[in-house]
């Protein structure tokens, strides 16, 4: 795992893949909530994105996803419910899973939990550091 300042979107639009963080909390209409963060940013760009995890969420419960291949988005479950402080088991169990993604890939992705989460990234980083490897690039946009 590296760390990066920066703005994840630039990588983005370099064609890179960016890892959002979620929640497990599915609304009446099917679509996941998105509603702060990275997430709320993602799902403006891509208006049908939380429908998408919305049905991944149904389909396969809150776990890491690569959304769309279009999107270049991964969805990574830091709460099961938005109004939830970030579980930092489901981190852990997220970063396992996202491990597991193409080798030959970049990921740039934002520190997850500590926004909107509660999370310290002292708390978290380690978590991180267990399992990424250098292909994927924390950003922090206010470091």
């Amino acid at each position: 795992m590296k760390e990066i300042n920066g703005d994840i979107w630039d990588y983005h639009k370099k064609g890179y893949w960016v890892v959002i963080t979620t929640n497990g909390y599915i609304r009446k209409d099917g679509a996941c909530v998105m509603g702060r963060g990275v997430a709320k940013e993602a799902a403006r760009k891509f208006p049908m994105l939380p429908f998408e995890i919305g049905r991944s969420i149904q389909q396969f419960g809150n776990h890491v996803f690569a959304c769309n291949p279009d999107t270049r988005i991964i969805a990574f479950p830091v709460k099961h419910n938005w109004w939830e402080k970030a579980d930092i088991q489901l981190i852990e169990r997220s970063c396992q899973e996202l491990a597991e993604f193409p080798q030959e890939l970049t990921y740039y992705m934002v520190r997850p939990g500590c926004g909107n989460g509660g999370l310290d990234w002292l708390d978290v980083k380690p978590v991180l550091k267990r399992y990424l490897d250098d292909r994927f690039i924390v950003v922090e946009r206010y470091g």
